[in-house]
């Protein structure tokens, strides 16, 4: 693993990764902890071992999931553990707190299905020899904005995941970061307000904050100085991962998001990128494959770049 130790201490590192890994991402299946920790394992018995010394330790919580005929252990830090990992002081802070009635309530799916799409890349970085690792994402990071068709409000972006994926070539010498916006839909709202997200993340990448000017008029504080150039180098991509539903629904649905988008006047002129794709397509064929239908312009698909085959050609 990639990542030093933090603590809580007097556990071995599998733990002390575990732990990290449930502060970053809230609530974790063992599958998925087995295959982000230790997939060099077969069996995740070394594994299960080292989980149930958080939870004797008092710094961790399951509740029992039953899928497809059998029953997974999804963890939790409990306060105590989350403290113990927050001492360490290597992972930004987080003030959400996981709950017994959380980690059986209505987003439980949806959590798992962000750790899910978050795994499928890590999985494809190992395969490809590229870097994304357990911690390479994080969740529900707030971004502030205002938004020109809604003036005098205050609003906030909040995309399921922020990722980070590391492409290296080793033809070439090269090592690109890629960072995502990730917004993962199961079919569990309707297609206009999925595609109103896109024009939030529209209006986010032209949003420059103001400072109060003579006679209380509002100015830019500098020339290019939008919101999003304090955190990131260049405007993250947009992925929005479809799942919930059979792959012939999703595909329909991905289609409709760019009918509506096609007809969002906000977006017409916009450099915004948005790749539309299945969590089944991501696991199968990776984020290198044309699984991406571009939510804005020419319908070629592409890959996790966001760029059409023609232009990779060239």
């Amino acid at each position: 693993m990639p990542y030093p130790h933090s603590g809580p201490t007097g556990l071995g590192q599998v733990a002390q990764q575990a732990a990290q890994v449930l502060y970053q991402h809230r609530l974790v299946s063992t599958r998925q902890l087995h295959r982000l920790i230790t997939p060099h394992h077969t069996r995740s018995e070394y594994l299960r071992r080292q989980l149930h010394t958080l939870r004797e330790a008092g710094l961790a919580e399951t509740v029992g999931r039953r899928r497809s005929g059998q029953t997974d252990l999804l963890w939790w830090l409990t306060e105590k553990g989350a403290t113990a990992v927050e001492s360490a002081g290597l992972l930004p802070q987080r003030p959400y707190r996981m709950s017994p009635e959380a980690a059986l309530g209505p987003l439980q799916d949806h959590t798992l299905a962000t750790v899910e799409t978050g795994l499928a890349m890590v999985e494809w970085a190992r395969r490809l020899g590229h870097e994304c690792g357990p911690l390479d994402w994080s969740p529900e990071t707030a971004h502030h904005y205002r938004d020109e068709a809604r003036p005098g409000e205050d609003l906030a972006l909040i995309p399921d995941a922020v990722l980070n994926y590391v492409h290296t070539d080793a033809e070439q010498r090269t090592r690109t970061l890629l960072t995502y916006f990730v917004e993962v839909d199961r079919t569990q709202m309707t297609i206009a307000r999925l595609a109103q997200k896109l024009h939030a993340y529209a209006a986010y990448r032209t949003y420059t904050p103001t400072q109060p000017g003579p006679r209380g008029a509002r100015t830019p504080r500098r020339p290019h100085t939008e919101a999003w150039r304090s955190r990131y180098p260049a405007f993250p991509r947009l992925l929005i991962v479809l799942t919930g539903a059979a792959e012939s629904r999703l595909d329909r649905r991905a289609a409709d998001l760019r009918s509506l988008a096609a007809s969002d006047p906000a977006l017409q002129h916009t450099d915004l990128r948005a790749g539309i794709t299945t969590l089944t397509k991501l696991q199968d064929l990776g984020p290198a494959a044309p699984i991406f239908l571009p939510a804005l312009g020419p319908a070629e698909p592409c890959d996790a770049w966001l760029r059409p085959p023609a232009a990779v050609a060239a």
